[in-house]
């Protein structure tokens, strides 16, 4: 299966990581940014959107898509996984917020978005992943 200029399967995937932190963020409208490593907060929004970005539109990759069924299923399959960890995670963080949840809080988008580039063969998610993740995680660290 190929992708045309707009994976809407990934869209829809973030869609659906982004919702909780929507409503989090309705919820809890006074909350503070911790963290004062300015060049850690400027990386973690920059891998963030590009994130986002790369996972909707297959920017600079020339073949989109999956070399087989049994990639197409996995895709579907880890994504389906890790989004209902993430949707698990958060309800439990709504409950009692920790800092062993927030951090898995941070991790698995991470890991979604690196497992998106990975089966892709999208090299620049995967580079935005990394950048996210180690941005992310260590700013809601700074936080917890």
């Amino acid at each position: 299966m190929k992708f045309g200029w707009i994976n809407v399967f990934g869209a829809v995937f973030v869609l659906l990581l982004i919702i909780p932190n929507i409503i989090y963020a309705l919820k809890n409208k006074n909350i503070k940014n911790l963290c004062e490593n300015k060049v850690m907060n400027i990386s973690e929004q920059i891998g963030r959107y590009a994130c986002i970005i790369f996972m909707w539109f297959p920017l600079f990759v020339w073949k989109f898509g999956f070399k087989s069924v049994l990639e197409f299923v996995l895709y579907f399959l880890v994504n389906g996984l890790i989004l209902i960890a993430y949707w698990v995670a958060f309800a439990f963080y709504l409950r009692a917020k920790n800092a062993l949840l927030a951090i898995t809080l941070a991790v698995l988008p991470t890991v979604l978005f690196l497992f998106n580039g990975l089966i892709l063969r999208h090299w620049l998610l995967v580079a935005s992943a990394i950048l996210f993740g180690i941005a992310h995680i260590y700013v809601t660290s700074k936080n917890n």
